[in-house]
């Protein structure tokens, strides 16, 4: 071929890869509002494939004006320091379990005190009730409570025995997150040993044997690659681990108030779409957990009773602690108990 006949053939490919160029620019252009979101949960669990969802609503109703920039599986740190992070305006937004939340409001952990919840609906019934006096305390601390979630109820899983009463805890090694005064309450309570840790070192701890008991719900549990390491659940729900989107109040200021209200409008949605999925999921971790070899033990009813009795101590002895009197009655009212 001769070099006129190239020319074109050069012309066509100069133009193509060009093209190629400009493509990929306007695909990592970022958004003019970019919302960094860390969370604990790691790629590929529900919680972050809801989140990656809401980014993509996120960009199609604000018109690429606003995205979401995910930091998952803890590479943020533990829930601390997020929560450090976004103070100094590091990280922007996250989803929280219960304990990080309750390092922003205390009193929100009244929503996981043991043996609170008998069922799904009580939950949605008082998280519905105290909503809004959460989300004003919330924005007290200077967070923007986007929406609930939750992680499920919470089980104990064991290494080397199964537990099926308070006597078969006595003298285990538990993981406890760190500075987490609810669980050291409950483990006090049950005669638990508590091995303060953060939660990407409870894995390597189970390996090693510096625990041997660490409670979740079941699909945390397999997410976190616990499972691998546990022979266990005792088969009563402990508590209910209760979860949040929060954004900093300065950031969310920032945005343009129709942003402002797509953000809260889609942030609701994915939470409601987030806490159905989490109980599907949950469910289904169960038998994916009984598959794998992690045996389930039955808690005799009088021992069942005993566990609810210490839960009751409990309660009262958190009150002005965590949270007050008050509020405490508010939700026992709310689930028609004393």
């Amino acid at each position: 071929m001769s070099s006129c006949a190239k020319r074109p053939f050069r012309r066509l490919f100069h133009l193509f890869f060009v093209l190629v160029l400009l493509c990929a620019a306007v695909s990592v252009q970022a958004a003019q509002f970019e919302i960094k979101f860390a969370v604990l949960a790691p790629e590929g669990s529900t919680w972050v494939n809801i989140m990656r969802e809401m980014d993509k609503e996120l960009q199609s109703a604000s018109g690429g004006r606003l995205a979401l920039k995910i930091y998952p599986g803890g590479v943020s740190g533990d829930e601390k320091d997020v929560l450090r992070k976004i103070r100094v305006g590091q990280i922007h937004a996250a989803g929280l379990t219960g304990v990080g939340l309750g390092d922003i409001v205390p009193a929100v952990r009244v929503l996981e005190l043991p043996m609170l919840f008998k069922n799904t609906q009580e939950v949605d019934k008082v998280t519905s009730a105290l909503k809004k006096d959460f989300e004003a305390q919330f924005d007290q601390k200077g967070f923007v409570l986007l929406g609930w979630a939750e992680g499920g109820f919470v089980y104990l899983f064991t290494t080397d025995k199964p537990v099926k009463n308070k006597a078969d805890m006595a003298g285990m090694k538990g993981w406890v997150w760190e500075g987490d005064p609810l669980s050291q309450a409950m483990y006090s309570e049950l005669g638990i040993v508590p091995v303060p840790l953060g939660l990407p070192d409870v894995l390597t701890s189970l390996q090693t044997n510096l625990i041997n008991a660490v409670y979740g719900p079941p699909l945390g549990v397999i997410a976190l690659q616990w499972f691998t390491k546990t022979k266990y659940m005792t088969d009563v729900p402990l508590t209910n681990s209760t979860g949040a989107l929060v954004m900093s109040k300065a950031e969310f200021a920032k945005l343009p108030p129709e942003l402002q209200t797509i953000l809260k409008t889609t942030s609701e949605k994915y939470s409601t779409k987030l806490v159905s999925a989490i109980r599907q999921d949950n469910a289904r971790s169960i038998e994916t957990l009984k598959k794998n070899g992690v045996q389930m033990v039955a808690v005799a009813p009088a021992d069942l009773a005993e566990l609810e009795k210490i839960s009751g101590n409990i309660y009262s002895k958190l009150v002005g602690k965590l949270y007050s009197q008050e509020l405490l009655n508010r939700v026992l009212s709310e689930l028609g108990r004393k």
